[in-house]
């Protein structure tokens, strides 16, 4: 360390070395500093605006001596540095511009897309059900019915896919919510005993009597994918076939009871609390969903906190997790219908459809998994559409097959396009249409 006396502040020591190079009160430093200006002008000239009249002043060969003119050794030259630093001036002009204000603008929040869906009400022995209906209701039905947390409007994006939209042309969609699992839903009262999973299978009547269905294709996630399966089960001859995400065969493990009745107490306890929050996300995305699509993530972590009713889904979580075991198998009684059974490759539930695909007909089943997601219907919608359609039309649905098709199915007239659904030959899917997955 140098030596010195500390003098008012600063090292006496230090005062030569830094007097040269922080105090340009030489006269040859400002000539050196001048003559720097003079070659960035002679350089440069095409970069700095006719208007800069204070810059060309100071920038000129006439701050020079006559005698440095004369020696070009005392000129100095432009090193890369200083020629890329110049080289970043602009070609605009250098106006003046005064700052008045600054005001914050935010992007629009990602939202679900909203469908052309009419909600109507149905009477059950339980309660009344919310259903929202897409398309005309004298095609045939597709039902579907979403997981915990959510309602009808998550499969709103699925189904206004652009391929998605093609298919409708050919079905009709009534999406079933669970009781009081609607948005704005009142809380439910006090006394009121919330369906058992079999019972809640059971209000598909009331829906399938409303609105004079006698079968449907069922589409469910997660919870509603046991609850189609229930259904299925106890009515073989009222679904035509089963499109399961995330579907689970079997009753809750002692985790899974742990956590989920930690999360009912919290929801009627404290409402939508930071640790529900975070395993409603690892249930419908599985781990680290903000690396994979972050508005996506903060879009659902927004909708569970203000959307949702949290003493109503703590009652339908009571009820999941106290589900029964479905008492299929291969050997004995299983699903007579045919079933798409689709998970994610990073969805916590994989295993479970594993375990479920093992307990099915394998002549009438097809397992499937996605890769690079975990909520498959948001991070993949292109992928399930195409094996949807497939899957339909192996089931003898009429269904455009590839993009082109969709664009010129689109531009038919409807006396054109109108074709008796189930009368084309049957054709079993053999062969995954989707490359990354795996069929059992």
């Amino acid at each position: 360390m140098p030596r010195g006396s500390l003098n008012g502040g600063s090292y006496t020591s230090l005062d030569q070395v830094y007097r040269g190079t922080t105090l340009p009160n030489k006269k040859a430093d400002v000539k050196k500093m001048l003559r720097l200006g003079g070659v960035a002008k002679k350089k440069f000239e095409p970069l700095f605006d006719q208007s800069a009249s204070d810059m060309t002043e100071v920038l000129t060969e006439n701050n020079f001596d006559e005698d440095d003119k004369k020696d070009p050794e005392k000129m100095p030259s432009m090193n890369a540095e200083e020629t890329a630093l110049l080289g970043m001036l602009s070609v605009d002009s250098m106006d003046d511009i005064e700052l008045k204000n600054i005001q914050l603008v935010f992007p629009s929040a990602r939202r679900f897309s909203e469908g052309a869906c009419a909600e109507a009400r149905v009477r059950t022995d339980r309660g009344e059900l919310c259903v929202a209906v897409q398309g005309d209701r004298a095609k045939p039905a597709i039902i579907t019915y979403h997981d915990l947390g959510l309602n009808y409007v998550c499969f709103q994006p699925f189904f206004n896919f652009v391929d998605m939209r093609a298919l409708l042309e050919n079905f009709c969609v009534y999406h079933v919510n669970a009781p009081g699992q609607e948005e704005g839903a009142p809380s439910l009262p006090d006394d009121y005993i919330y369906p058992t999973m079999d019972e809640l299978a059971n209000q598909i009547n009331y829906v399938l009597g409303h609105f004079g269905i006698k079968s449907f294709i069922g589409f469910g996630v997660g919870a509603g994918a046991n609850i189609l399966a229930r259904f299925a089960l106890a009515h073989p001859q009222k679904v035509d076939a089963l499109a399961l995400i995330n579907c689970t065969a079997s009753q809750a493990g002692w985790i899974e009871w742990a956590y989920q009745k930690m999360n009912s107490r919290s929801l009627r306890a404290r409402g939508m609390t930071q640790g529900v929050l975070d395993y409603l996300m690892w249930h419908h995305f599985g781990r680290f969903p903000e690396e994979r699509n972050h508005d996506l993530a903060q879009m659902y972590r927004m909708y569970f906190t203000r959307n949702v009713n949290p003493t109503n889904l703590s009652l339908l979580i009571d009820a999941y997790v106290r589900r029964s075991d479905l008492g299929i198998g291969r050997a004995g009684d299983t699903l007579r219908a045919p079933v798409l059974n689709i998970t994610g490759a990073l969805s916590p539930h994989q295993e479970d459809t594993v375990a479920f695909n093992a307990r099915l007909q394998p002549s009438t089943s097809t397992w499937m998994k996605i890769q690079d997601c975990g909520m498959v219907l948001e991070e993949q919608p292109g992928k399930i559409s195409e094996a949807f359609r497939l899957f339909l039309q192996g089931e003898g649905y009429v269904a455009p097959l590839s993009p082109t098709k969709i664009v010129a199915y689109r531009r038919l007239s409807d006396a054109e396009r109108r074709r008796p659904c189930r009368h084309s030959p049957v054709i079993r899917i053999t062969e995954n249409p989707i490359s990354e997955a795996v069929v059992c």
